[in-house]
């Protein structure tokens, strides 16, 4: 009987660990859980401080992008004067000073001889690759065709390799309108010229505000001379 006794407080010691480690190993599990929980909750917060989402309804409807100051919209860049604008105030005397970096290779004095480039006495007007006997014009220069014009001979000083590709011209070029009308005027009075470019009456737009001003003015005179009267 009292060994009986004994195997079953045995028995029930083994239950009572058994049930004692369950117990922390149930703790255990849900202590993780609550932590791993606390965790998740913690980088939610963390997330949602520094990255934030944004509903699609909730942008502005306006478009997205800077404003730059002083960038001028297509079209309203100013082109700067005309060719035409510009040879009305071309100076012979200024031109000559910018010829001054062609008489190494040039001259424009009547039946003088050719150089490294050919006299320029009277080329304004005539065939392109013409003006002095004897000179040996490069092929692409023969083959371009046409008169110097005004319009001509200005894209040729401002770049001789853009208008006659193959050029043996290796002169860089004027970039200065003002400085090729100026030059051109210098050729135009060693030799004459054809007539220059008339320059584009005003549009009617640009004329309108002028005549609104006339008739202002004439309709301010009127009372006046009618007092007068």
């Amino acid at each position: 009987m009292a060994q009986d006794n004994n195997t079953k407080t045995g028995a029930d010691a083994a239950s009572g660990s058994t049930e004692s480690a369950s117990g922390d190993l149930f703790n255990t599990a849900a202590g993780w859980v609550l932590f791993a929980g606390i965790v998740g909750l913690g980088l939610s917060v963390l997330s949602d401080r520094y990255f934030h989402g944004y509903d699609p309804k909730d942008l502005p409807t306006e478009e997205m992008g800077y404003i730059v100051e002083g960038v001028e919209e297509e079209g309203e860049a100013d082109a700067g004067p005309t060719l035409a604008q510009v040879l009305l105030d071309a100076d012979p005397e200024a031109g000559a000073k910018v010829f001054a970096k062609c008489q190494s290779c040039h001259n424009v004095e009547a039946g003088g001889p050719n150089g490294v480039g050919p006299n320029l006495h009277g080329v304004m007007g005539k065939p392109i690759a013409s003006n002095a006997p004897g000179f040996n014009y490069s092929s692409a220069l023969k083959d371009k065709g046409g008169e110097w014009t005004w319009e001509n001979m200005s894209e040729w000083l401002a770049s001789p390799r853009n208008f006659a590709p193959g050029t043996s011209m290796s002169f860089a070029g004027l970039g200065s309108i003002e400085d090729r009308a100026n030059v051109m005027a210098y050729l135009a009075a060693n030799g004459g010229a054809p007539p220059k470019p008339e320059p584009e009456a005003p549009a009617a737009d640009e004329a309108a505000p002028a005549e609104e001003g006339a008739e202002e003015g004439a309709e301010a005179e009127a009372p006046a001379e009618t007092a007068e009267g």
